[in-house]
């Protein structure tokens, strides 16, 4: 019983609202506030379509990391180097024989650093960046 009240109250209270919505908006037309219903605009979505996703498998796993040369890249997104930087101290505690090399990116975050990706292809066997959220 308190279901089938609870559930005309909401009917009676919808039905108020487009009743007195409908009016307002017939005052307004009246007035010449309002724009006549037989005016249409076009909306766009500001969020455009996105290019298809390219699938790419992932790096193949190093067999070992004694010898390796891990490289840290910070982005430049804030607080990715304090995490890179404490990641280092641990492979330095637990991965003496790793080299680990800490590099930031020349320029900002979601750019190409093409010198720092040719060291790294050169260099370094193994990459680990800092990327935001």
């Amino acid at each position: 019983m308190k279901q089938r009240m609870a559930v005309a109250t909401v009917l009676v209270l919808v039905l108020g609202l487009c009743v007195s919505f409908s009016t307002l908006k017939r005052v307004a037309q009246a007035q010449g506030k309002v724009a006549p219903a037989e005016q249409k605009i076009t909306v766009l979505s500001p969020m455009g379509t996105p290019p298809p996703i390219k699938l790419r498998t992932m790096a193949p796993r190093l067999d070992t990391m004694e010898g390796k040369t891990i490289y840290f890249v910070d982005q430049g997104y804030l607080g990715s180097d304090n995490l890179l930087k404490e990641m280092i101290v641990w492979f330095e505690k637990n991965r003496p024989k790793t080299n680990v090399v800490f590099k930031r990116m020349s320029r900002g975050p979601g750019s190409q650093d093409a010198a720092l990706w040719a060291e790294i292809k050169e260099k370094g066997d193994a990459m680990i960046m800092g990327v935001g959220h």
